[in-house]
């Protein structure tokens, strides 16, 4: 597996005692590395298929999508070592969880190292883990395979979020938050993992929103080290988590479905979700950034890390928001290199989110504060309103 883990340093904030505070990011990826301008030939090769059709609904996707590279588990040698997979109608749900199973933990262990090592301190210093995945089912869950992959000691204590979709990630820096700062002095890391060969099918008119996924989702893993009350000089804070909340939106369970079968997962994303997003962001957004006594006046003054779902929730927030072009460059970033990658795809926003706020001129018309926002299964809105310590 390739990891990499971002730099720190070059502080001008300070964290508020107490405060959960964003300690490290790292990140991790299978070795398949797959260009979108060549996804389509090469799906329908795999898969058998010559239907000029669907292939042609896949191109105009891909396009749209807006997605350039992705990471994937799924390989030549997987699909010669069980050709089952692209095949219609055959159970392969053991096939499949034999491969998620140990491909997710993988990757897991790799982002985690790379997080604990830009962290610069022991992995026995972790005292507690959140471990987030819609990709596996297994018992005992991935947490523990992850522990004992790292090295963790006995007693971590342990969550685990499983089938939390692309609001995973925030959910898990949620409950992070939460944990910390009703341990003092306990250092908590957030694991996420993710990789789309539960949900592989080969195309179908019969499940012409499959091809959705096909051009959208990749594969990876993130990784956070959370805590409260930074040791000066050994730790760094990125980003300090204020006030979290969770939202859902009754009646909308329909909208994102995802059901496990024996053919693995099979989701059904409604078109009117980027409208019932658009529709719900702003209240949302309210109850969040009036903790910080800042209005809907201050939104181009805040960051914005939100989980890039698909161009077109991006496309409507920053419509109805009235943001300026640039305030989803990370989130756009984020899904242009590595597509949508559920739950991890967060970290990958944030990477980018320090990247850019180290290149603002000083005395640029910015403040520090800002929302990290993420929409899965409920629909379910999940905010953190936070403050950017690296500018």
């Amino acid at each position: 597996m390739g990891s990499e883990q971002i730099g720190q340093g070059g502080l001008t904030s300070k964290a508020s005692p107490g405060k959960a505070t964003i300690l490290a990011l790292g990140k991790a990826f299978p070795h398949q590395l797959v260009m979108q301008e060549f996804l389509v030939d090469g799906y329908f090769k795999n898969t058998n298929c010559d239907d000029p059709e669907l292939k042609q609904k896949l191109t105009r996707l891909c396009k749209t999508t807006t997605v350039k590279t992705r990471y994937v588990v799924m390989s030549d040698e997987i699909l010669n070592k069980y050709p089952e997979l692209a095949i219609e109608g055959i159970p392969t749900i053991k096939q499949r969880l034999d491969i998620c199973n140990d491909a997710v933990t993988q990757m897991a262990i790799g982002a985690s190292r790379a997080c604990i090592k830009k962290w610069g301190r022991s992995v026995s210093d972790i005292t507690h883990m959140v471990y987030v995945s819609s990709s596996e089912a297994r018992l005992p869950g991935g947490d523990l395979y992850l522990a004992g992959g790292l090295g963790l000691s006995p007693e971590t204590q342990r969550v685990m979020l499983y089938f939390s979709g692309c609001s995973g990630g925030v959910a898990g820096l949620r409950v992070a938050k939460d944990i910390a700062e009703n341990n003092p002095g306990s250092r908590v890391l957030l694991a996420t993992s993710e990789t789309t060969i539960i949900g592989f099918k080969p195309p179908s008119v019969d499940r012409p929103y499959d091809l959705v996924g096909v051009a959208l989702f990749g594969d990876g893993a993130g990784a956070m080290v959370i805590g409260t009350d930074p040791v000066p000089v050994t730790e760094s804070p990125l980003f300090e988590l204020h006030t979290a909340i969770q939202n859902f939106l009754p009646n909308t369970e329909k909208a994102i479905d995802g059901r496990l079968t024996e053919e693995g997962i099979s989701f059904k994303l409604a078109r009117e979700l980027p409208q019932i997003i658009e529709d719900n962001i702003e209240g949302f957004c309210h109850k969040l950034i009036g903790v910080a006594g800042l209005t809907d006046k201050d939104y181009n003054k805040m960051f914005w890390a939100v989980h890039p779902g698909g161009p077109a929730i991006l496309n409507r927030m920053e419509k109805r928001l009235d943001l300026l072009p640039d305030k989803l460059n990370a989130s756009r970033r984020a899904l242009m290199d590595y597509g949508n990658a559920s739950s991890n795809t967060i970290v990958y926003v944030l990477e980018y989110m320090i990247e850019e706020s180290r290149k603002m001129k000083a005395g640029a018309a910015n403040c520090d504060w800002g929302l990290i926002l993420a929409f899965g299964p409920g629909i379910t809105f999940e905010g953190i309103l936070a403050r950017n310590l690296t500018i």
